[in-house]
């Protein structure tokens, strides 16, 4: 496509999205041209780039950043609020879009509506390109790829981290708590919509909590077994059969029954507006910590793949998640989709399979790692 700009990030003024921004401004080819947009231009012009004008409540201004680029890259949330306008902005112009939402109801909705659009017009739609759902979306794929060909594949992941999350994280996980029967509405109606792959089945599966790799195996209900099982479905290279399980890793029981009291009344008081208003101004979108306090945060996702009678011990690895890590993959993921050879896509899909092992070698660059712990019979 001709357009004026390569990328163009939107929410540039917010924590994440200032982050994202320097991330490119340093990592950016010169040849790159990329811009920046929101509704106010003298929070802009700081960062030195061009300015677009839009506004996510105004459909007409989306229509035009999105024929401007031929990729938006947007860290405006809620997204289940505030992005499906551009969403659709972009299915219509054929441009690439890239976000940060771990909102289950967003992607199926999104997937419901605009998929079979973006097909027709070419735009890749990608959500989830940030601490959700790359770690995992990535690390399974690495996985998978040293395990046996054409066999039942089952891949356990297991999240440890410490470091604080973002208030746009938080905002969303108090939303996405609120809204239990839209949630359900939204996966049944995806269900419905999604063209099933013939003579093969991937999913993700429930678990229980149990013991495993020296720690308490908590399932983890958040979007990114359903972004994983999605790459299932997309590559026939996860085989026959493949099923991914997600969870927390806990070292002591008594955390897990504090972290499920914890999770279960959150969960109650978003039901309760006075609540839920409460907690929300607790941590706005946009707040953040120090780069002293991001500096000793960290995360580490072991993977347990096992098929064909072999079993693969994986890890990925990183620092700060909330803030400094999720700006790096999704800088990244956007200078991939810009500039890689890549595998020909359209519609809603996944970083696994339309960036794949080119994302993965530009985070290991950038210091990210996946690492190959032990492999062994079974």
């Amino acid at each position: 496509m001709s357009r004026q700009y390569d990328v163009v990030l939107l929410g540039a003024s917010g924590f994440t999205g200032a982050l994202t921004a320097e991330y490119l401004e340093k990592n950016a080819p010169a040849e790159l041209k990329w811009a920046v947009a929101g509704r106010n231009r003298a929070k802009l012009e700081p960062f030195g780039k061009d300015v677009l004008i839009a506004d996510v409540t105004d459909p007409a201004s989306l229509k035009t950043l999105a024929e401007s680029t031929r990729l938006v890259v947007t860290t405006v949330g809620p997204y289940i609020q505030y992005g499906e306008a551009l969403v659709a902005a972009c299915a219509d112009a054929g441009t690439d879009y890239l976000d940060l939402t771990g909102e289950p109801e967003f992607v199926d909705r999104m997937y419901v509506k605009y998929h079979e659009r973006a097909l027709r017009t070419g735009a890749r739609i990608i959500h989830a390109c940030g601490f959700d759902s790359i770690p995992y979306d990535l690390g399974v794929q690495y996985t998978v790829e040293q395990l046996p060909e054409r066999v039942p594949i089952t891949v356990d992941g297991l999240l440890r981290a410490g470091g604080r999350p973002s208030g746009g994280t938080f905002h969303t996980a108090i939303t996405a708590f609120s809204r239990p029967k839209q949630n359900l509405d939204a996966h049944n109606a995806r269900k419905r919509a999604e063209a099933r792959p013939e003579g093969r089945r991937a999913r993700a599966v429930g678990g229980r909590i149990h013991r495993q790799q020296g720690f308490w195996a908590v399932p983890l209900p958040t979007v990114d077994p359903q972004i994983v099982a999605y790459s299932g479905r997309l590559l026939d290279s996860y085989g026959p059969d493949f099923r991914y399980a997600h969870y927390a890793a806990v070292k002591h029981l008594p955390m897990v029954a504090g972290g499920i009291g914890g999770i279960a009344l959150l969960a109650t008081a978003a039901q309760i507006p006075p609540a839920r208003n409460a907690l929300l101004n607790r941590l706005q979108p946009g707040d953040g910590p120090s780069p002293e306090v991001r500096a000793k945060s960290w995360f580490k996702v072991r993977f347990v793949g096992r098929g064909g009678g072999k079993q693969v011990i994986t890890e990925v690895a990183g620092g700060d998640p909330g803030y400094d890590e999720t700006a790096k993959m999704l800088g990244e993921s956007a200078l991939c989709l810009s500039l890689d050879d890549l595998p020909e896509t359209a519609g809603q899909t996944t970083t696994a399979a339309a960036m794949g092992p080119a994302l993965r070698q530009r985070l290991v660059k950038a210091g990210m790692t996946f690492a190959t712990l032990s492999t062994s019979d079974y």
